[in-house]
């Protein structure tokens, strides 16, 4: 047997071995194997200077259902695209049964037994179900004759082993979500997938679906297939798995048995301590200290909805230098309720008041002439044209004011975009500099300079300090602290739950389109996850 090695992976060339339909696990806990079916050992993987995971270590058994949690960006998505092969690991080991594999690419994992069931289904709506699963489970050789009633067959087969009801020949446009999602489940049964991954499956779905899609669950953890299970939910971690891994900061913190047995010592687990988990981290030292005492109210938005941007009934107030942070997760309506109000998707009902006088926001143009100024989440898309030069970027919101005849004035241009560079302190060459040479948090300040050039009153933020390293968050948090004392009014979007609490003077917290509650600086940050989860948490429980 030959041994590859590079990489810090270690390869051994490894053949799927008979699908799990032996095994009988017990219908609470799965039953101990000698070997799991999947190790994950030391993973590590950076993007640039971002470390998305810095050393997680991850086991998986035949015939049992492992929740796998953690904030937004914990790492579990990079997690997950390593084990289907989308990415490769910079460090560590992955074994299948004990042996060290490569998995290099997303084919290779479906020929070792690995498939993943997304949100999001990737179908083709114009074709059939039969259709859709013969062109994942079928070969592509050249010239080879179409077998229909087979196709039919082994199709109808697939789905009345999930209990579908619905036939073969149905188009994927007329299905609902879970009936798509129930077609991807069969496209990884018909691989011969022993292990099987789902990616925030009940996102979308209403209660009686998601029943149905538990149901399915069980079903393949009793057929002795080993399911990975992502979810935000945490009643599903109780109502489905057998243990639960966390994840937090890239990295793996603790692994637990959902019910222990009587020969385990660990007290029984709860959604309170998950949570206390999940968040874990002190915060106190990490972020600037408030500093000058809100003024007046700047901002009143008064049962705000947008049908387009899917947020309903939202209503805040915002003072001037006070930072009010959004928390939520993924899909909570945070970016759309900014998007909304810098006109990008208008308002549909509600009213929004700035300095108690009612606008109407029906465009970004609106918004910067009333003092309304955001920066979004993707930088390199929407916030800082790359090509262009540090001067350029600075002054493309200001153009009407800074050169009124229409003619572009280089000298004052520079003198502009000098003044920001001084006070920001942008790290680059000059004004002339091109964008795309600089840090990803020097970007981050020219994308802010554009914007602070148009003096507003309100300034959106979303996620501030997405990408860059944790020197230049602490720099970018210093600034937004400061623009705050000097009377600004921000609303911050982060999905980094301490940022959010380190930052903020208020925290609202959305979920479902909605603004469900609203906490005061220094609020314990379990309470916080459990309003963006859904749940209730005594503080005292969390601890």
């Amino acid at each position: 047997m030959k041994e590859h090695r590079g990489r810090g992976v270690r390869e051994i060339p490894w053949t799927p071995g008979p699908h799990f339909a032996s095994v009988s696990p017990h219908p609470e806990v799965p039953q101990s194997v000698a070997v799991p079916i999947l190790q994950l050992e030391g993973i590590q993987k950076a993007f640039g200077a971002v470390q998305a995971l810095r050393g997680v270590s991850f086991d998986l058994r035949a015939g049992e259902v492992h929740a796998l949690l953690g904030e937004n960006g914990a790492g579990k998505s990079t997690l997950i695209r390593i084990v289907t092969g989308a990415h490769a690991p910079d460090r560590g080991e992955i074994r299948l049964e004990g042996r060290a594999v490569r998995i290099g690419s997303p084919d290779r994992a479906r020929a070792l037994g690995i498939a993943c069931v997304y949100q999001q289904p990737s179908l083709f709506p114009d074709l059939s179900v039969a259709e859709n699963l013969a062109l994942r489970l079928e070969s592509a050789a050249p010239f080879r004759r179409v077998r229909w009633a087979e196709r039919r067959r082994r199709a109808a087969g697939l789905l009345d082993r999930l209990g579908a009801g619905f036939s073969p020949d149905s188009p994927v446009s007329e299905l609902s979500m879970p009936e798509q999602q129930l077609v991807e489940i069969a496209s990884a049964l018909g691989t011969g997938a022993r292990i099987l991954l789902f990616d925030e499956p009940t996102a979308s779905l209403t209660r009686a679906d998601q029943e149905r899609l538990h149901g399915i669950v069980r079903n393949l953890r009793n057929e002795g297939v080993a399911v990975v299970y992502i979810t935000h939910r945490l009643e599903e971690v109780f109502a489905l798995a057998d243990r639960v891994t966390v994840l937090r900061d890239g990295e793996s913190i603790a692994t637990r048995p959902v019910r222990p047995g009587a020969q385990e010592m660990d007290a029984p687990l709860t959604e309170a301590k998950l949570i206390r988990c999940m968040v874990g981290r002190e915060i106190a030292q990490l972020y600037p200290e408030a500093g000058n005492p809100p003024g007046a109210v700047v901002l009143s938005v008064r049962d705000l909805a947008s049908a387009e941007a899917g947020i309903r009934e939202i209503t805040f107030e915002l003072r001037a230098g006070e930072i009010l942070g959004l928390a939520g997760l993924v899909g909570a309506g945070r970016t759309e309720l900014a998007r909304t109000l810098f006109g990008i998707t208008p308002a549909d009902s509600g009213e929004i008041v700035l300095d108690g006088r009612r606008v109407r926001i029906r465009s970004p143009r609106d918004a910067v002439a009333r003092g309304i100024a955001y920066v979004p989440e993707d930088r390199r898309r929407h916030g800082v044209v790359l090509e262009m030069p540090v001067a350029h970027n600075i002054s493309l919101a200001v153009h009407p004011t800074l050169f009124p005849r229409g003619w572009i004035r280089p000298d004052v241009e520079a003198d502009l975009a000098g003044r920001f560079i001084a006070d920001l302190g942008i790290r680059t060459a000059g004004p002339g500099a091109p964008s795309g040479t600089l840090s990803g948090g020097n970007q981050q300040k020219v994308a802010l300079s554009r914007w602070l050039a148009t003096r507003p009153k309100v300034l959106l933020l979303d996620e501030p300090t997405q990408g860059v390293d944790i020197g230049a968050k602490a720099e970018i948090h210093r600034l937004i602290r400061r623009l705050a004392d000097d009377g600004l009014a921000i609303v911050m979007i982060s999905s980094d739950l301490p940022e959010i609490l380190g930052m903020s003077d208020r925290i609202g917290v959305l979920r479902g389109g909605r603004l469900v509650s609203v906490f005061h600086r220094g609020a314990d940050p379990s309470q916080v996850m459990a309003a963006a989860l859904g749940r209730t948490v005594d503080a005292k429980e969390a601890a």
